[in-house]
């Protein structure tokens, strides 16, 4: 086990948010996003990122909500958004 907390530490949080409704000129409103898993680094030096999801929401299989990639700074300490 690696003690390099750079190493440990997420690229990015994976938040998803769920199509609430439309306002007046008919665009998404979406819900407040949820954290529901991360992407990190790849070992060695291959390039790009795993992504690791602690759940599927159903709607992302319906088209019905937005993932989003929030990147994590050093001063992350963990928790939701």
């Amino acid at each position: 086990m690696t003690t390099n907390t750079e190493t440990t530490r997420p690229l990015y949080r994976v938040t998803f948010a769920r199509i609430a409704g439309k306002d007046q000129s008919g665009k998404d409103i979406l819900s407040r996003p949820k954290e529901i898993g991360a992407v990190w680094p790849r070992k060695g030096d291959k390039k790009g990122g795993v992504v690791s999801l602690d759940l599927i929401p159903i709607e992302l299989t319906q088209r019905q909500g937005v993932l989003f990639l929030v990147p994590v700074d050093a001063d992350d300490q963990g928790g939701s958004l």
